[in-house]
């Protein structure tokens, strides 16, 4: 790693101009993270991203309103149909999402090193990883597509719509990838609007052909899924134009997308890991929708509602740790440990705060935003179990995302993993075929998160404990100067 620099005072927000040209292009990023202070830097990149993840899931909402309330065939199966999804779409995003991660870390690590070389041959291995994922990803999952189904236990009046939104889903892929791993560009630079950009406009242009296909054109679950893969289209062709014209050292030149082998190992490294973790999830929560479909179409119904309500928090939480594992990817690059363990207390408590407003506005609100979705007051009832029982236990969500987030921002990305593996997995598996056997009710069902994810918190926090990265890397420094 590169000498690390000297820091400008915190009440200086930046530092003076460098005077050599190579500094000069560092200069050009959307945040500075290696200087001046740290806290309104954090919000600075996290309320984008928390605002591009929360627009993003209200225009995926819309859909579900739209198919509820517009369809002509019975509404309530076609939110269902959708709902039943959520847990095998996401099973595929957050994987590629994670390695995303891995390709930002890499680029934040190489930006703190003040490496522009191995910065651009992460940007160009990124996009072809992105595009020739998808392609894999989206003929694996159609072959898997009715097996899948089957495992979620989808009931027969609502099984055709959700495969059929599934397979236009899966076909889509490619495009949806490229614009997250385009994202998580910008992101490693700190430049954390014209993301958010990119999908206000790809979002408008959803909900206005959820309209046209669902409400005009008489079309269900299908019209739904198009939308969704035209408007990330779109998001993508936005991103790639600002990558062609942008002056950071992100810039993308088509001519040389190929994929660097030391770039790819690196990205692997840290985010195969982080996408594991993050499947996993999706992978427990499969089995937790497996036992939810077999409440039947209003339980499932009403769990769809409230799981597009409760994932607004999730954003603002995630926000924070994905300015962790930046800003920490960055200034350990730079040798700077002393703003990376700033970062990390900086990000729990501006996390908190900001997670604890939203979940009192959902919990007061609750209600009144599941009605959007579905009218029908048991549905309605329903869904409000699920809202009381997750929100609050978000707050043990941004611990382990943020924790996990300043472990990967050191390249530390397998024992966050495990622990996701052993705690998240392990418990929810054991719930869903050991206790709700017993006691088969929503609510039963739904205790498992806040069990889970309280567990998880805690463990990640001993791991923390135990790596103490920014202890390692010190002494790590000490031996090879006594060399």
């Amino acid at each position: 790693f590169g000498a690390a620099t000297t820091m400008p005072s915190e009440e200086n927000d930046e530092p003076a101009a460098a005077g050599g040209g190579k500094n000069m292009v560092h200069n050009k990023q959307g945040i500075d993270m290696l200087h001046g202070r740290i806290w309104t830097k954090v919000l600075r990149f996290a309320l984008p991203v928390a605002a591009t993840g929360i627009l993003e899931q209200l225009f995926n909402a819309s859909g579900i309103m739209i198919v509820g309330n517009f369809s002509q065939s019975d509404g309530t199966a076609a939110v269902a149909a959708v709902g039943s999804n959520a847990p095998v779409t996401g099973l595929i995003l957050n994987l590629f999402i994670g390695i995303a991660l891995g390709a930002n870390v890499t680029i934040a690590h190489a930006i703190g090193e003040k490496n522009d070389t191995m910065v651009h041959h992460a940007v160009h291995t990124s996009i072809v990883v992105a595009v020739l994922g998808g392609l894999i990803a989206a003929v694996i999952g159609e072959l898997f597509a009715v097996p899948l189904l089957n495992q979620l236990n989808v009931p027969d009046d609502v099984f055709p719509l959700a495969l059929l939104y599934l397979r236009i889903y899966l076909a889509g892929l490619p495009v949806i990838l490229l614009y997250n791993f385009e994202a998580a560009v910008f992101r490693s630079v700190g430049e954390t609007k014209i993301p958010l950009i990119a999908l206000t406009a790809s979002g408008v242009l959803n909900v206005i052909l959820n309209l046209f296909f669902v409400a005009a054109l008489h079309m269900s679950v299908d019209g739904v899924a198009i939308a969704t893969v035209l408007s990330n289209a779109v998001s993508a062709a936005i991103l790639w134009g600002f990558l062609l014209k942008t002056d950071k050292v992100i810039r993308l030149e088509p001519k040389k997308l190929r994929i660097d082998g030391l770039c790819l190992k690196q990205i692997l490294r840290i985010g195969v890991p982080a996408g594991v973790q993050s499947a996993m999830f999706s992978i427990a929560n499969i089995v937790i929708q497996g036992a939810i479909n077999s409440l039947g179409t209003v339980v499932m119904a009403a769990s769809s509602a409230a799981y597009n309500i409760e994932v607004i928090t999730y954003d603002i939480l995630n926000s924070f740790s994905q300015a962790c594992t930046t800003f920490v990817g960055q200034n350990f690059g730079a040798g700077e440990i002393k703003r990376c363990k700033k970062t990390l207390l900086l990000c729990l408590l501006e996390g908190i705060i900001s997670l604890g407003v939203a979940i009192a506005l959902i919990l007061f609100f609750g209600k009144s935003l599941l009605t959007i979705f579905n009218g029908d007051p048991q549905v309605v009832e329903t869904g409000y179990i699920r809202l009381m029982l997750i929100m609050p236990s978000h707050l043990f969500s941004l611990c382990y995302e943020v924790l996990s987030g300043y472990l990967r921002g050191f390249g530390i990305s397998l024992m966050p993993a495990l622990i996701t593996m052993i705690c998240v997995c392990g418990i929810r598996f054991y719930w869903v075929f050991c206790v709700f056997p017993h006691f088969r009710t929503f609510a039963n069902i739904m205790m498992v998160y806040p069990i889970s994810l309280g567990t998880t918190a805690f463990f990640m926090v001993v791991a923390v404990l135990l790596c103490h990265p920014a202890r390692t890397y010190r002494l790590a420094q000490a031996k090879a100067g006594a060399r």
